[in-house]
Protein backbone atom coordinates (compact mmCIF):
# COMPACT_ATOMS: atom_id res chain seq x y z
CA UNK A 1 0.00 0.00 0.00
CA UNK A 2 1.33 3.42 -0.92
CA UNK A 3 0.55 6.78 0.61
CA UNK A 4 1.49 10.39 0.15
CA UNK A 5 3.84 12.14 2.60
CA UNK A 6 1.97 13.71 5.49
CA UNK A 7 2.78 15.71 8.59
CA UNK A 8 2.88 12.42 10.49
CA UNK A 9 5.53 11.08 8.11
CA UNK A 10 7.56 14.24 8.55
CA UNK A 11 7.42 13.90 12.32
CA UNK A 12 8.64 10.32 12.16
CA UNK A 13 11.52 11.10 9.84
CA UNK A 14 12.92 13.26 12.61
CA UNK A 15 14.28 10.01 14.07
CA UNK A 16 16.68 9.45 11.19
CA UNK A 17 19.66 10.50 13.31
CA UNK A 18 18.59 8.51 16.38
CA UNK A 19 19.91 5.21 17.73
CA UNK A 20 17.55 2.68 19.31
CA UNK A 21 18.57 -0.63 20.92
CA UNK A 22 16.08 -3.48 21.39
CA UNK A 23 16.96 -5.86 24.22
CA UNK A 24 15.31 -9.24 24.72
CA UNK A 25 15.72 -13.00 24.32
CA UNK A 26 13.41 -13.45 21.32
CA UNK A 27 15.69 -12.72 18.40
CA UNK A 28 13.11 -13.29 15.65
CA UNK A 29 10.58 -10.98 17.30
CA UNK A 30 13.22 -8.30 17.71
CA UNK A 31 14.38 -8.55 14.10
CA UNK A 32 10.78 -8.20 12.91
CA UNK A 33 10.39 -5.14 15.13
CA UNK A 34 13.54 -3.64 13.66
CA UNK A 35 12.31 -4.23 10.12
CA UNK A 36 9.03 -2.44 10.84
CA UNK A 37 10.46 0.41 12.91
CA UNK A 38 13.29 1.16 10.51
CA UNK A 39 10.74 1.57 7.75
CA UNK A 40 8.39 3.70 9.86
CA UNK A 41 10.87 5.94 11.70
CA UNK A 42 14.16 5.95 9.79
CA UNK A 43 16.08 5.46 13.03
CA UNK A 44 19.07 3.14 13.38
CA UNK A 45 18.49 -0.04 15.38
CA UNK A 46 20.48 -2.81 17.00
CA UNK A 47 19.32 -5.92 18.88
CA UNK A 48 20.91 -7.82 21.75
CA UNK A 49 19.97 -10.27 24.47
CA UNK A 50 21.95 -8.44 27.17
CA UNK A 51 21.55 -4.77 28.01
CA UNK A 52 25.16 -4.64 29.21
CA UNK A 53 26.37 -5.25 25.67
CA UNK A 54 24.53 -2.14 24.51
CA UNK A 55 25.59 0.21 27.29
CA UNK A 56 29.22 -0.77 26.80
CA UNK A 57 29.11 -0.20 23.04
CA UNK A 58 30.47 2.95 21.42
CA UNK A 59 30.14 5.02 24.61
CA UNK A 60 33.04 7.22 23.51
CA UNK A 61 31.16 8.21 20.36
CA UNK A 62 27.87 9.19 22.00
CA UNK A 63 26.80 12.66 20.90
CA UNK A 64 23.19 12.30 22.07
CA UNK A 65 21.12 9.88 24.16
CA UNK A 66 20.26 6.42 22.88
CA UNK A 67 16.86 4.89 23.43
CA UNK A 68 16.95 1.40 24.94
CA UNK A 69 13.83 -0.81 24.68
CA UNK A 70 13.73 -3.64 27.23
CA UNK A 71 11.53 -6.71 26.66
CA UNK A 72 9.72 -7.45 29.95
CA UNK A 73 7.88 -10.60 28.91
CA UNK A 74 10.48 -13.02 30.30
CA UNK A 75 12.53 -10.78 32.59
CA UNK A 76 11.28 -8.62 35.45
CA UNK A 77 12.07 -4.99 36.07
CA UNK A 78 14.37 -5.65 39.02
CA UNK A 79 16.58 -7.91 36.90
CA UNK A 80 16.96 -5.22 34.25
CA UNK A 81 17.66 -2.53 36.85
CA UNK A 82 20.38 -4.71 38.34
CA UNK A 83 21.97 -5.16 34.91
CA UNK A 84 21.76 -1.44 34.19
CA UNK A 85 23.44 -0.61 37.47
CA UNK A 86 26.26 -3.06 36.77
CA UNK A 87 26.73 -1.83 33.19
CA UNK A 88 28.09 1.55 34.18
CA UNK A 89 27.10 4.66 36.01
CA UNK A 90 24.06 6.78 35.22
CA UNK A 91 22.71 4.68 32.32
CA UNK A 92 19.13 5.66 33.19
CA UNK A 93 20.13 9.32 33.24
CA UNK A 94 22.41 9.33 30.20
CA UNK A 95 20.02 7.44 27.93
CA UNK A 96 16.29 7.00 27.40
CA UNK A 97 15.05 3.62 28.65
CA UNK A 98 11.58 2.20 27.97
CA UNK A 99 9.87 -1.14 28.59
CA UNK A 100 7.87 -3.22 26.11
CA UNK A 101 5.76 -6.38 26.42
CA UNK A 102 4.69 -5.08 29.83
CA UNK A 103 1.80 -6.94 31.47
CA UNK A 104 -0.69 -4.23 32.50
CA UNK A 105 -1.67 -5.95 35.74
CA UNK A 106 1.80 -6.02 37.29
CA UNK A 107 1.70 -2.47 38.61
CA UNK A 108 5.40 -1.83 37.98
CA UNK A 109 4.95 1.57 36.36
CA UNK A 110 5.26 3.79 39.44
CA UNK A 111 8.49 2.13 40.56
CA UNK A 112 9.86 2.18 37.03
CA UNK A 113 9.12 5.90 36.65
CA UNK A 114 10.86 6.68 39.93
CA UNK A 115 13.92 4.79 38.70
CA UNK A 116 14.03 6.79 35.47
CA UNK A 117 12.16 4.61 32.94
CA UNK A 118 10.70 6.91 30.29
CA UNK A 119 7.90 4.88 28.73
CA UNK A 120 5.82 1.71 28.52
CA UNK A 121 4.50 -0.42 25.66
CA UNK A 122 2.13 -3.19 26.77
CA UNK A 123 1.95 -6.76 25.54
CA UNK A 124 -1.36 -6.05 23.77
CA UNK A 125 -0.18 -2.83 22.10
CA UNK A 126 -0.02 -2.99 18.31
CA UNK A 127 3.39 -2.41 16.77
CA UNK A 128 1.94 0.67 15.06
CA UNK A 129 1.84 2.37 18.47
CA UNK A 130 5.63 2.33 18.82
CA UNK A 131 6.66 5.11 16.39
CA UNK A 132 4.59 7.77 18.15
CA UNK A 133 5.89 6.67 21.54
CA UNK A 134 9.51 6.67 20.39
CA UNK A 135 9.10 10.16 18.95
CA UNK A 136 7.51 11.39 22.18
CA UNK A 137 10.37 10.10 24.32
CA UNK A 138 13.01 11.64 22.07
CA UNK A 139 11.04 14.89 22.47
CA UNK A 140 11.54 14.67 26.23
CA UNK A 141 8.11 13.32 27.10
CA UNK A 142 7.10 10.42 29.34
CA UNK A 143 5.23 7.76 27.31
CA UNK A 144 2.68 6.69 29.91
CA UNK A 145 -1.04 7.11 30.36
CA UNK A 146 -2.41 10.03 32.33
CA UNK A 147 -3.78 7.53 34.83
CA UNK A 148 -0.32 6.10 35.47
CA UNK A 149 1.20 9.59 35.77
CA UNK A 150 -1.51 10.72 38.18
CA UNK A 151 -1.12 7.62 40.35
CA UNK A 152 2.65 8.09 40.49
CA UNK A 153 2.23 11.71 41.54
CA UNK A 154 -0.37 10.97 44.23
CA UNK A 155 1.51 8.01 45.69
CA UNK A 156 4.89 9.73 45.80
CA UNK A 157 4.06 13.40 46.25
CA UNK A 158 6.12 13.56 49.46
CA UNK A 159 9.27 12.55 47.57
CA UNK A 160 9.29 15.52 45.21
CA UNK A 161 12.59 17.32 44.63
CA UNK A 162 12.91 20.57 46.54
CA UNK A 163 13.50 23.75 44.59
CA UNK A 164 16.83 25.53 44.56
CA UNK A 165 17.30 28.10 47.32
CA UNK A 166 17.70 30.78 44.66
CA UNK A 167 14.69 29.55 42.70
CA UNK A 168 13.14 32.13 40.42
CA UNK A 169 9.35 32.30 40.74
CA UNK A 170 7.59 30.70 37.80
CA UNK A 171 5.71 33.01 35.49
CA UNK A 172 1.96 32.63 35.14
CA UNK A 173 2.46 30.99 31.74
CA UNK A 174 5.01 28.56 33.19
CA UNK A 175 2.60 27.72 36.03
CA UNK A 176 -0.11 27.06 33.47
CA UNK A 177 2.15 24.75 31.47
CA UNK A 178 3.45 22.97 34.58
CA UNK A 179 -0.14 22.27 35.63
CA UNK A 180 -0.77 20.63 32.25
CA UNK A 181 2.45 18.63 32.51
CA UNK A 182 1.30 17.40 35.93
CA UNK A 183 -1.80 15.75 34.46
CA UNK A 184 0.20 14.11 31.68
CA UNK A 185 -0.46 16.50 28.80
CA UNK A 186 1.98 16.14 25.90
CA UNK A 187 3.68 19.06 24.19
CA UNK A 188 1.27 19.03 21.25
CA UNK A 189 -1.72 19.03 23.63
CA UNK A 190 -0.33 22.01 25.54
CA UNK A 191 0.43 23.88 22.31
CA UNK A 192 -3.11 23.31 21.02
CA UNK A 193 -4.73 24.34 24.30
CA UNK A 194 -2.68 27.53 24.68
CA UNK A 195 -2.54 28.43 20.98
CA UNK A 196 1.26 28.52 20.94
CA UNK A 197 3.81 26.55 18.93
CA UNK A 198 5.29 23.24 20.15
CA UNK A 199 8.74 24.86 20.09
CA UNK A 200 7.50 27.56 22.45
CA UNK A 201 6.16 24.85 24.75
CA UNK A 202 9.54 23.09 24.71
CA UNK A 203 11.28 26.35 25.63
CA UNK A 204 8.89 26.97 28.53
CA UNK A 205 9.36 23.42 29.81
CA UNK A 206 13.14 23.74 29.60
CA UNK A 207 12.96 26.94 31.66
CA UNK A 208 10.61 25.32 34.19
CA UNK A 209 12.97 22.36 34.67
CA UNK A 210 15.88 24.74 35.20
CA UNK A 211 14.04 26.93 37.70
CA UNK A 212 12.75 24.08 39.87
CA UNK A 213 15.87 21.93 39.45
CA UNK A 214 14.33 18.77 37.98
CA UNK A 215 15.52 16.58 35.06
CA UNK A 216 12.25 15.39 33.53
CA UNK A 217 8.47 15.70 33.35
CA UNK A 218 7.73 13.15 36.07
CA UNK A 219 9.96 14.92 38.58
CA UNK A 220 8.40 18.23 37.56
CA UNK A 221 4.95 16.77 38.24
CA UNK A 222 6.11 15.45 41.62
CA UNK A 223 7.56 18.86 42.44
CA UNK A 224 4.28 20.52 41.51
CA UNK A 225 2.29 18.12 43.68
CA UNK A 226 4.49 18.98 46.65
CA UNK A 227 4.91 22.74 46.20
CA UNK A 228 1.89 24.11 44.35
Amino acid sequence: MTHNPSSKDKDLTQLTDKMIHIIGPRRLQNELMVSFLERETGAKYTTSQDVRHVTARDDKNISQPKLILLDCLEKDLDAYLSELESSGENTLHRHLVALFNVSPGLGIEEKALRMGIRGFFYDQDPLERFPKGLQAMFNGEIWASRGIMTKAILEHRDTGIAPKKDETILTSREMEILTMVTVGARNEDIANNLFISPNTVKTHIYNIFKKINVPNRLQAALWAAKHL
